[in-house]
């Protein structure tokens, strides 16, 4: 720990979870993505790192630089990737080596009061050092255990590494994300931008903990929850799956068209493109409208939105030529007023500069007690009673060690100093 930069003292927890602790052993991004929404919503988070820390520290660049612009080198542990920060917000990060017996006896002296234990180890790999869901349930049966891998804890996957880009392309995802084949030429199969198998996973796995806690709340008991990024990802299939399981339809890849809705795509304009979203018949008439289609709002083989799929090529290649007309913001203005679904493009630029995401205050300016300004984007839900609390930026490595051992686990000076000295905590 950085003795020169301590942790600041801890703003009063509030939120509907306040009366949490949890001790988060995850990282990357599934486990730490469940447990900053505890956190978010008020839960005390109690980041357990290695001594080198969470590998997404160094998963960069872009590096956290201070105010003055100086980027430190990030393998002194001074600097964080922007990676880390994105689900690290409002958590102490305690550096323990709990492969040595001593910081394992640290880690189950903490879970004897905690009310929840995130884990993504692999399989197993957690009972070596005492810290396995049925040697802590003795310790405390109301204990809520969450393991989150990437297959799960039964099945003959269970010992494989699971990745979020995998599991993408073993969940199916893969197989209807991007353009589709052009005659002979198959298309590259594509991931989505972000790591989204990764944070619905974190989300389940935070929904799931949810719904322990509140059984726990009414009968006393604690309990073991087995998540997996690949049925979380098979979950997310949703209507793609439906299409599969009732219709024995396979899905291919569409580019930006809808399996089941028409017209429901991005389509291009004079400078760029458009996305129209076309829900019901009304909203379809709407948009015939307004380019002047009277006879293609009448056409009796686009009646329906079922009519519309079956005949989806002779309708696109229509709206597509009127389409061409327009400038994307004339053509918006249009299809707002007519209360047409639809918007534009964004980047990630324009998206923090949109007046909609500012108004509904979706950044939120947090700062480090070493002098880093970090921005984070906020918890999307508003709460009229209890909302999300901001508390705390993402920690420094280590920043909370001390204050821990001294004042959760009452240890003397004596004591710390040779947990230091033999690199048991850091």
């Amino acid at each position: 720990m950085d003795q020169s930069n301590p942790a600041p003292p801890t703003t009063a927890r509030q939120g509907p979870l306040s009366h949490l602790t949890v001790l988060d052993l995850s990282r990357i991004l599934a486990g730490p993505w469940a447990t900053q929404i505890l956190a978010d919503l008020g839960a005390r988070v109690i980041k357990i790192e290695s001594l080198i820390g969470d590998d997404t520290r160094r998963w960069g660049p872009p590096f956290l630089t201070r105010s003055s612009g100086s980027i430190e080198d990030p393998s002194s542990g001074a600097s964080d990737a922007a990676y880390f920060t994105c689900c690290n917000r409002n958590k102490e990060s305690v550096c323990v080596d709990f492969s040595k017996p001593e910081g394992a006896n640290l880690i189950r002296k903490l879970a004897r009061s905690a009310d929840i234990l995130v884990e993504n180890f692999k399989v197993g790999g957690l009972k070596k050092y005492g810290l396995d869901y049925d040697t802590l349930r003795e310790l405390n049966p109301r204990l809520v255990y969450c393991s989150i891998t990437g297959f799960g804890q039964t099945g003959p996957y269970a010992q494989r590494a699971g990745y979020d880009f995998l599991i993408q392309g073993m969940g199916g995802l893969m197989s209807i994300t991007g353009q589709p084949d052009n005659g002979d030429q198959r298309s590259e199969p594509l991931k989505t931008g972000v790591a989204i198998a990764d944070e619905f996973t974190g989300m389940y796995a935070a929904t799931s903990i949810l719904a322990a806690i509140a059984h726990r709340d009414r009968t006393g008991e604690g309990q073991y929850i087995d998540c997996a990024l690949l049925d979380c990802q098979v979950a997310m299939l949703a209507n793609q799956g439906s299409n599969w399981l009732v219709g024995k339809r396979t899905p291919r890849p569409m580019g930006n068209h809808h399996p089941n809705l028409v017209p429901y795509r991005a389509y291009p304009v004079q400078d760029g493109h458009v996305i129209i979203a076309c829900g019901n018949d009304r909203q379809f008439r709407s948009l015939c409208d307004v380019l002047a289609l009277d006879a293609t709002g009448q056409d009796a083989r686009f009646r329906t939105n079922a009519d519309r799929v079956a005949n989806r090529s002779a309708l696109e290649a229509t709206l597509e030529e009127r389409l061409a007309h327009y400038s994307r913001e004339h053509i918006i203005h249009l299809l707002e007023m007519a209360k047409v679904p639809c918007g534009p493009i964004n980047t990630i630029p324009e998206v923090f500069e949109d007046p909609q995401v500012s108004a509904r205050e979706m950044v939120v300016p947090l700062e480090r007690a070493d002098g880093y300004a970090i921005p984070t984007i906020a918890y999307p839900a508003k709460f009229s009673a209890t909302p999300a609390a901001y508390r705390a930026a993402p920690p420094g490595l280590g920043a909370h060690t001390q204050t821990l051992l001294t004042e959760d686990l009452e240890l003397d000076e004596a004591a710390i100093a040779v947990l230091f000295r033999s690199g048991v905590v850091a």
